[in-house]
C-alpha cells in the first residue's frame, strides 16, 4: 500500500482530465473512421465520449483544488476502475469483431486508466489520512 503527495495527485488528475478530453473529442469528431479502424460501433464511441467528458470534468475540478477532497478522488478512481472492467468486457466478452488495432487500443487505454486509477486511489488514501489527523 502506498500513497502519493498532493502535488503528484494533482498532476495525475490533470493528466486524467486532459487525456479524457482528448479521447472524448476524438471519439466524437472521428467516430466513423475510428469505428472502421477499431471495429467498435460509432454509437458506442460517441456514448463513451460523453461518459469520458463527465469523468474528465470531475478530474479537472479535483485537480484545481489545492487539496483534492478524498471522496471525490475515490469516486473518480472507482469510475476509472469500472472503465477498466468495461474495457476488458469490450475486448473479450462483448462479441464485437474488433480489429487488431481495436483490441490493442482498448487494452492499452485500459492499462493507462488502471495506472491513473491506482495513483488516484493512493492519493485519496493520503487525503483521507490528512482529514483524520
Amino acid at each position: 500500500m502506498f500513497t502519493i503527495s498532493a502535488s503528484t495527485l494533482r498532476r495525475v488528475l490533470w493528466l486524467d482530465a486532459a487525456s479524457g478530453l482528448g479521447m472524448g473529442l476524438s471519439h466524437l469528431a472521428l467516430s466513423e473512421p475510428l469505428s472502421g479502424w477499431t471495429g467498435i460501433p460509432a454509437a458506442w464511441l460517441q456514448v463513451a465520449a460523453l461518459v469520458v467528458f463527465g469523468a474528465a470534468s470531475l478530474a479537472g475540478w479535483l485537480a484545481s483544488r489545492a487539496e483534492p477532497p478524498a471522496g471525490g478522488v475515490r469516486l473518480l478512481a472507482a469510475g476509472n476502475f469500472a472503465w477498466v472492467a468495461a474495457s476488458l468486457w469490450l475486448a473479450f466478452g462483448a462479441g464485437l469483431p474488433l480489429t487488431v488495432l481495436g483490441l490493442g487500443w482498448v487494452l492499452v487505454q485500459a492499462l493507462l486508466v488502471l495506472v491513473m486509477a491506482e495513483l488516484e486511489w493512493a492519493g485519496a488514501r493520503r487525503a483521507q489520512g490528512l482529514a483524520m489527523a
